[in-house]
C-alpha cells in the first residue's frame, strides 16, 4: 500500500527513482510523483501509472542527485493530480512523501488555517508538511528537530521522507507503523518502502524501527528516537534477495510466475526442517517456544485475507494432530473486541509481508496480555518478524502479484509442520502417523508439478466463466477454507462476485441463488467427506447450476454430474488444501486475463495493507 523511494548520492536521481517506483507498483497505487532537487525543486506528479509520470518530465531539465518519489493509494481525497505526492509546504522549502494516515489531521489543519496556512490538496500529507514548517519557524530549530517535534504531536501511522531547498544534501526519514528501509551504497544512500527499489544498487540495508528518525547526508546516516531523542546504534543487514527473483522471468504476469514457483517455494519451506525418517521437525522458532506449546490450553491464530484462510487450514491441522483447541480471528476485529487472552495462550500471527497494520496491532495487544506470540511471514527483517517472541519464515521468495498464491501454500506448509511438532510433543501422534504425514508433505511439490501441467485445460475451462457476474465455491472439512480462498482469488483479480461456503450450508440460504446463470466450483477430492459432496453436487445439478469440480482421478460419479472436471493427484485429506488450491489459482488467473483485467495490480487493492 503506497510506496516510497529516495536517493542521495553522486548519480542522476531521476532514473533511480523512476525504476524504483516501477519496482513498487506491486504494492498497489492510483497516482505517482517525484521531486528532484538541483539548485531548484522540480516536482512531477499525476493520477495514474508511473509510465504516465515519465512523460511529464522535461527531458532538457538539469540533472539532480537528490530526490524522492511516491506511489499513492488514496486515503484522504480521491486519486487525482493535486492529491498525488510529493506535497510542498507553503513557503516552498519542504517537500514530503508519506505512507500511512494522520488521524488527528483535522485538528492540525484547523490550527494551521488559524495561522494563515492554505492547502491545495485534500490530503493529510500536505497538512503534515505544513505543520513541520510551522514548528520549524516557531521553535527556530533544525529541520531534523522540527520533524521530530512535529511527529511527537501526530496521531496515526506514517513512513515519511522529506527534502528541503535549504538543506540540499540531506534527506530526513521516519516511521511509525509503516515500513521504511535505508540502503547503503558506495557514497550513496537510498530509501524504500522495501528493498526492491534499490536492489540492483546495494544489498546493505538498515531497517528503520517504529519510532525512529534518520538524518541521511553524504557523510552518513544518524538515527534517533522520535519520542526521547536518543541516538540509535543501527544494525546493517546483508540482503540475500537477488534481482532475478523480482522479475517476471518470461511469464506474462507475476501472478502466473508465482503460481508456477510453488513446488520450489514449498520445497524451500520444508528444506532443513522436516525429517520423516527421524520423526523430527527441526525449526528454531518452535524450539524457542516448545515449553509454551507443551502447556498451551489454546491457540489463537491471527491474520487478514489470504493469511486468515491459511489460519483456518491451520486450525483444522493443529486440532487434528495435537487436540489443542484453536480459534482463528481476523486481526482487524481481534484488536477492537476486548478479547480474552490468557498467559498460557499461544498466538500465531500470519502475514505475507510482515507489515500488515492490523496484525501488528493485534500482536502488540497479545503481548501486553502476556501471551506467547509466534510469527509466520515471508519477509526477513519485517516488523512482525521483529515484534514476535519467535517465528518461522516461509522461504517463498518475493511475492510481487497482489493476489497471494505461493505465500498461501507456504503458510499452510509451515502450519502443517507446526501441527506435527505439537502433536509429537503432546504425545497425540503415533510415530507411524507422524511419519506417514511427514512423508506425504515431502511429496506435495511433485504433485503440484503434475497439477501445473493441467494449465492449458484449466485455461479452456476459464473461457466458459468469463461472462458470469457471480459464482459460488463449495468445500467441506479441510477444503472449506480453500473454498473461501478460491472465491477471494476470483473476486479480487477478475471482479466477479464470488462467495465461499461449506457445502452443507448451501441449503441454508445460498441454494436460492442457484440457476443456470450461477457457476458452482466444487472442491471434492477423495477423502472422508467425498460422498457428502457428491450429494451436494446432485443438489446443484437438480437446479441447473453450472458445475466445475476439482476431484481425484477416476471419480466417475463426480465427472458425470459436472460440466467440467479438473482431476488432481490424491493425498491425505489433511494435506489436500495444498493441492486443491492450485487449480483455483490458475482458474482465477485465466478468467481475469480473459476479462482483460490487470492481474498483478487489481483495482483498489494493495499488496501490503499498512494502514487500517
Amino acid at each position: 500500500m503506497c510506496g516510497i523511494v529516495g536517493y542521495l548520492g553522486n548519480k542522476e536521481a531521476y532514473p533511480i527513482l523512476i525504476n524504483g517506483l516501477k519496482r513498487l507498483e506491486y504494492r498497489g497505487y492510483d497516482s505517482s510523483g517525484i521531486a528532484l532537487f538541483n539548485g531548484d525543486m522540480e516536482i512531477y506528479k499525476c493520477k495514474g501509472k508511473v509510465e504516465r509520470l515519465e512523460s511529464l518530465k522535461n527531458k532538457d531539465s538539469s540533472s539532480a542527485s537528490l530526490g524522492i518519489g511516491h506511489t499513492r493509494w488514496a486515503t484522504h481525497g480521491p486519486p487525482n493530480d493535486k492529491n498525488a505526492h510529493p506535497h510542498v509546504s507553503n513557503n516552498g522549502d519542504l517537500v514530503i512523501v508519506h505512507n500511512g494516515i494522520i488521524e488527528n489531521v483535522e485538528s492540525l489543519r484547523t490550527l494551521l488555517i488559524e495561522k494563515n496556512y492554505s492547502f491545495k490538496s485534500d490530503t493529510d500529507t500536505e497538512v503534515l508538511v505544513n505543520f513541520i514548517e510551522y514548528v520549524q519557524k516557531e521553535e527556530k530549530v533544525s529541520l531534523e528537530e522540527a520533524v521530530r517535534l512535529s511527529l511527537n504531536q501526530v496521531i496515526g501511522a506514517y513512513a515519511i521522507s522529506i527534502i528541503s531547498k535549504s538543506h540540499p544534501d540531506v534527506m530526513i526519514a521516519a516511521r511509525l507503523g509503516s515500513p521504511l528501509v535505508l540502503g547503503l551504497g558506495n557514497k550513496e544512500f537510498f530509501i524504500g518502502s522495501d528493498a526492491t527499489p534499490f536492489l540492483d544498487h546495494t544489498k546493505k540495508v538498515i531497517y528503520l524501527e517504529d519510532g525512529e528518525l534518520a538524518r541521511i547526508s553524504k557523510q552518513g546516516i544518524s538515527i534517533r528516537t522520535i519520542d526521547s531523542d536518543k541516538p540509535v546504534d543501527a544494525i546493517i543487514h546483508q540482503l540475500q534477495m537477488d534481482l532475478e527473483s523480482i522479475e517476471k522471468g518470461g511469464f506474462e504476469h507475476f501472478m502466473l510466475k508465482e503460481i508456477y514457483e510453488q513446488p520450489t517455494s514449498i520445497q524451500n519451506t520444508i528444506r532443513g526442517r522436516l525429517f520423516p525418517e527421524k520423526n523430527e521437525i527441526k525449526m528454531a522458532g518452535l524450539e524457542m517456544i516448545s515449553s509454551n506449546l507443551k502447556v498451551a490450553n489454546r491457540i489463537i491464530i491471527l491474520g487478514c485475507g489470504t493469511s486468515w484462510h491459511a489460519g483456518l487450514v491451520g486450525e483444522y491441522l493443529i486440532e487434528e494432530f495435537s487436540r489443542v483447541p484453536v480459534e482463528v480471528e481476523y486481526a482487524s476485529e481481534f484488536r477492537y473486541r476486548n478479547p480474552v487472552i490468557n498467559s498460557n495462550d499461544v498466538v500465531i500471527a500470519i502475514s505475507q509481508s510482515g507489515e500488515t497494520a492490523d496484525t501488528l496491532a493485534a500482536i502488540k495487544l497479545a503481548k501486553e496480555s502476556g501471551a506467547c506470540v509466534f510469527g509466520i511471514c515471508n519477509v526477513v527483517g519485517s516488523s512482525i518478524a521483529r515484534e514476535t517472541d519467535a517465528g518461522a519464515f516461509t522461504h517463498a521468495g518475493p511475492e510481487i502479484g497482489v493476489a497471494s498464491t505461493k505465500a498461501f501454500t507456504a503458510q499452510v506448509t509451515v502450519l502443517a509442520m507446526m501441527a506435527l511438532y505439537m502433536g509429537k510433543i503432546k504425545n497425540k501422534l503415533t510415530k507411524t502417523k507422524f511419519r506417514e504425514i511427514a512423508l506425504e508433505i515431502n511429496k506435495i511439490p511433485e504433485k503440484i508439478e503434475s497439477i501445473l501441467k493441467l494449465d492449458s485445460a484449466i485455461k479452456t475451462i476459464s473461457k466458459s466463466l468469463k461472462g458470469f457476474n457471480n459464482s459460488l465455491f463449495l468445500g467441506r472439512g479441510f477444503n472449506f477454507p480453500v473454498a473461501l480462498e478460491g472465491a477471494l482469488k476470483l473476486k479480487e483479480i477478475s471482479y466477479i462476485h464470488a462467495e465461499g461456503y461449506p457445502a452443507a450450508e448451501m441449503k441454508h440460504g445460498p441454494i436460492a441463488l442457484i440457476d443456470k446463470k450461477m457457476p458452482i466450483i466444487v472442491i471434492a477430492p477423495l477423502g472422508g467427506l467425498y460422498e457428502k459432496l457428491v450429494s451436494n453436487i446432485q443438489e446443484v445439478k437438480a437446479r441447473k447450476g453450472k458445475i466445475i469440480s476439482i476431484t481425484g482421478f477416476g471419480q466417475s460419479e463426480v465427472k458425470s454430474l459436472s460440466d467440467a472436471v479438473i482431476e488432481i493427484p490424491d493425498t491425505l485429506d489433511c494435506l489436500s488444501p495444498m493441492l486443491t488450491t492450485i487449480p483455483l489459482q490458475l482458474l482465477s488467473y485465466h478468467v481475469a486475463v480473459e476479462r482483460g483485467c490487470n492481474v498483478d495490480q487489481p483495482r483498489n487493492l494493495a499488496k501490503s495493507v499498512t494502514v487500517e
